[in-house]
């Protein structure tokens, strides 16, 4: 074999070893996309670079994967949609004391299913492995609550905030629990028209 044939075998095999590395990585980010949906691009913003990024998400699946998580029980999905329900049923005479109220439900329920409920930043970094898509939701809800708590959110923000908090805790109870009228729509007077009838 000449030196010529040996230098273009070694360029040959560095190419080839170079092209699946980036595949390896191209693979590896793609699966992360996928995972955290809109959470990667928000994590890739708040980070220095995309590998710092993507390093705090592999992170976020290694403490998931040490945490003990548990499914619902049907009897224990069946008393949080009926506690949600009557949550909705609240709003409309008095929101603002109800949304505290689904913060604290949503809370349970986070810490039912295995969750830790500590830090609100450790709960979304949980939280956002197995629902990235809904973690927008809570983080919204989360800052309403808190300009609530200012005494600085309106009727309709307190109703959006319910609205978010909804958005989680149905995808943590694996279905919406009490279908899909939003909370304006419901109302005492309401319910007791449906079951007179």
């Amino acid at each position: 074999m000449s030196p010529t044939q040996v230098v273009v075998i070694v360029i040959v095999v560095a190419v080839v070893a170079a092209l699946v590395a980036l595949a390896v990585v191209a693979n590896r980010r793609r699966a992360l996309k996928q995972r955290f949906g809109p959470e990667y691009d928000r994590v890739v913003a708040e980070q220095d670079s995309r590998g710092a990024a993507e390093r705090e998400l592999r992170e976020r699946e290694r403490r998931h994967a040490e945490l003990e998580l548990t499914p619902l029980s049907p009897e224990s999905r069946a008393r949080y949609a009926a506690a949600w329900e009557e949550l909705q049923v609240r709003f409309v005479d008095s929101p603002a004391e109800t949304v505290g109220d689904a913060d604290e439900l949503v809370g349970r329920l986070i810490a039912e299913r295995g969750y830790p409920t500590g830090d609100f930043s450790d709960q979304i970094a949980h939280l956002s492995v197995e629902h990235a898509r809904t973690l927008t939701h809570y983080r919204d809800a989360h800052e309403i609550r808190q300009r609530n708590e200012r005494g600085e959110a309106g009727t309709e923000d307190l109703r959006q905030a319910l609205v978010h908090y909804r958005a989680l805790f149905a995808d943590l109870l694996g279905e919406d629990p009490v279908g899909q009228q939003p909370p304006e729509q419901r109302h005492p007077d309401h319910e007791h028209d449906a079951t007179s009838r």
